[in-house]
């Protein structure tokens, strides 16, 4: 399997509801740092898993939908926690999305797999990983 990673970064403000989520049921910020990472079975023609520029434009178009925004005003998100995890999951397929309609080139067709991990901090982070 091979693979290709671009990194970006998004800021966003959020609540959650739950005893679970202590404090974090206050309005805060959070800042992440999100890797995506194409997965495919054999390189395209041109040997490459996916145009490295073009995966960063999509990758960066998707966190500009979400960054700057408190989630909780946000209709795609009402009555969902937005945790890191759920978060990971809505960016994979905003990506995934982004795949099919051909916007990282005819050679992403051939990408088997997405996997999204937003890091909270240096300590920790959470993933989901996807198939096309």
């Amino acid at each position: 399997m091979f693979t290709v990673t671009v990194r970006d970064h998004m800021m966003i403000a959020h609540s959650f509801r739950g005893e679970v989520f202590g404090p974090a049921q206050r309005l805060h910020g959070a800042t992440y740092v999100v890797d995506a990472t194409f997965r495919r079975d054999a390189l395209d023609a041109d040997n490459l898993v996916v145009d490295i520029g073009r995966a960063a434009e999509e990758l960066h178009a998707v966190l500009g939908d979400l960054s700057y925004r408190n989630l909780d005003d946000e209709a795609a998100f009402t009555g969902m926690n937005t945790s890191t995890e759920a978060l990971a999951q809505v960016i994979a397929d905003r990506l995934a999305e982004r795949v099919h309609a051909g916007a990282l080139g005819a050679g992403a067709q051939g990408i088997a797999g997405i996997a999204i991990t937003l890091h909270e901090s240096h300590i920790a982070w959470a993933s989901y990983e996807r198939t096309l």
